[in-house]
């Protein structure tokens, strides 16, 4: 018996020792914790916290230790990767945007000096060609056949708005105007030519659509002859508008002009500031790769017409010095000038615009292969307009009010007396026609060669699907028109079509001027193709307003763009 009491004893002391052993080791493990706690919540965080905070002194903490950190600490510019690449990327772009745009521009020069010579050269020529056949096919007995083609009538146009044009400019006295600008303040002429540059960019937005509306007015079938009368307001009209518009240009060179022969050349230092003022308000804005082509239109159609103004400022300034040659070399640094000034803005207008919207130096390739595509497509059996015409829808640039007032320009500064000088006038006419047939022969082969690199060669050899089917709805309006002429009106439940859409005269002259509205849309030969392209066209073959607004809204490429405008904002 005392053995088990004393055996029960011994274990239950053992129990005691055991609670009292791992109530202890549980009050260490809370006292741990809550040094590791005090430690975490200061940002020292370790395992052995405690036993380092022991031994740590306080030189730890001095001033040293804290410059000693910030000079030797480091970092890693791989963990944002993303971010430095995109940013040397950006600086690539901007380094790379003088390049590209220089060859845009000089493209988009010969462009524009091809349409220009166009007017001097051939224009001329085919005016003559377009009377002779005019006067010679009635007297073959020919009278079945068509007069003049429709371009033949609309180069007999442009030559009768030049020749009326120009007799209108001989009673507009130059030098009078010149002295009338001259005699006012330099802030008032400042503010004068900022006026003539924005009256440019309005009128050049709607001129061309008044000569396209006499183009065609003028081509147009007509059903009776009294129609043709509506040619003649048109006609009016353009020629009123070409005038006004030589006339505004005329302005611009002459206070130009007055800038070059101020003494103090401060007339001119402000006009050439105002170029970076455009800066201001272009580079802060949000532009997208449409918006960026249109700016650059603007800005080929600028530097082209800002050179012609230059030609005409030495022009004037070298007939009031007897044609002195030393004269021309005081002109240059002032003409350089003006030529670097504007060559500036535009690089730092583009480049930063492309920085802020993150677009790639690769669009200008982009935008030379459209303007190349217009050239190479104007070349084609089934082109809808001329290439002259195709470069003022496209860049706002209008040959013919600068060419009216550098032949104006020119007769008045240069006397021809003599068979030598005559002599010396075809001589000049043949080297230019020779310059102009030198100069599309290298536009076209470049031109081809940029729509080759851009994978657009097929779209030209394919004949437009909205042109076959156009063609094939006039036809077959037509006919039905002549076999349910003599008849009674169908009616609306049989044909599901309101009866005024055949029987009212109106309605049929809708019908047959709307197939022509796909021809002048260039919308068939787009850089990147549209997935539902032959919806699109069934859709526009029915004849319906609803489905052509619907095949026309979606679409927004570069060869879609056939409007001038004003800073990059498209002018609808």
């Amino acid at each position: 018996m005392a053995d088990s009491l004393s055996s029960g004893i011994g274990e239950e002391q053992e129990k005691e020792k055991e609670d009292t052993e791992k109530g202890g080791k549980a009050s260490k493990t809370e006292k741990n914790e809550e040094r590791d706690g005090v430690t975490e919540t200061l940002g020292f965080h370790d395992k052995n916290a405690g036993s380092k905070s022991k031994e740590r002194n306080l030189s730890d903490l001095s001033l040293v230790r804290f410059i000693t950190t910030e000079l030797t600490r480091g970092y890693f510019l791989e963990h944002n990767e993303a971010k430095y690449t995109e940013r040397r990327e950006r600086v690539y772009t901007c380094l790379r945007i003088p390049k590209e745009l220089e060859k845009l521009m000089t493209f988009g020069f010969f462009l524009c000096l091809d349409a220009f010579l166009y007017v001097f050269t051939l224009l001329p020529l085919r005016v003559i060609l377009a009377l002779l056949r005019l006067i010679t096919l009635p007297c073959c007995g020919l009278s079945g056949s068509r007069l003049l083609q429709p371009a033949q009538v609309c180069d007999v146009l442009k030559g009768f708005i030049m020749v009326l044009c120009y007799s209108m400019m001989s009673y507009v006295d130059y030098s009078m105007m010149y002295h009338l600008i001259r005699g006012q303040s330099v802030i008032k002429l400042y503010i004068i030519y900022n006026m003539l540059e924005v009256a440019d960019r309005l009128f050049s937005s709607f001129g061309q659509d008044i000569l396209d509306a006499l183009y065609w007015t003028a081509t147009e079938p007509k059903e009776k002859k009294r129609a043709h009368i509506g040619v003649i307001p048109h006609f009016l009209m353009a020629v009123l508008y070409v005038f006004l518009h030589a006339i505004l240009i005329m302005v611009q060179a002459t206070t130009l002009n007055v800038a070059f022969n101020s003494h103090n050349k401060s007339l001119l230092t402000i006009m050439m500031s105002n170029n970076f003022v455009e800066i201001k308000g272009s580079v802060f804005k949000k532009f997208e790769k449409n918006n960026l082509f249109q700016m650059s239109n603007s800005d080929i159609k600028e530097r082209f017409t800002n050179y012609i103004l230059l030609l005409i400022v030495c022009l004037r300034n070298m007939e009031q010095f007897s044609w002195n040659p030393d004269h021309l070399w005081v002109l240059f640094p002032d003409v350089i000038m003006v030529i670097a000034s504007e060559v500036t803005v535009d690089v730092v207008k583009h480049a930063f615009i492309t920085k802020f919207n993150d677009i790639s130096a690769d669009v200008y390739g982009e935008y030379r292969a459209s303007l190349a595509f217009d050239l190479v497509s104007s070349r084609q059996k089934n082109a809808y307009t001329d290439y002259s015409d195709s470069v003022s829808r496209r860049m706002g640039f209008i040959p013919l009010p600068l060419a009216l007032l550098l032949i104006r320009v020119v007769t008045s500064s240069v006397k021809i007396q003599g068979s030598l000088s005559f002599m010396c006038v075809l001589l000049f006419y043949l080297g230019m026609i020779t310059l102009k047939v030198l100069n599309s022969i290298v536009l076209l082969g470049t031109s081809c060669a940029f729509v080759k690199a851009a994978n657009m060669e097929e779209k030209l050899f394919d004949p437009p699907p909205s042109v076959v089917s156009s063609r094939a709805n006039s036809r077959a309006h037509r006919t039905k028109h002549d076999s349910t002429s003599p008849q009674k009106e169908p009616s609306a439940d049989k044909s599901k079509v309101p009866p005024t859409a055949d029987s009212s005269p109106p309605a049929n002259m809708d019908e047959r001027s709307a197939p022509t509205l796909p021809m002048s849309d260039p919308d068939t030969f787009l850089t990147t193709p549209d997935e539902g392209d032959e919806d699109k066209i069934i859709n526009a073959n029915t004849g319906l307003e609803g489905d052509r607004l619907e095949h026309r809204t979606p679409k927004k490429d570069l060869l879609e763009i056939d409007r001038f405008t004003i800073c990059g904002n498209r002018i609808d």
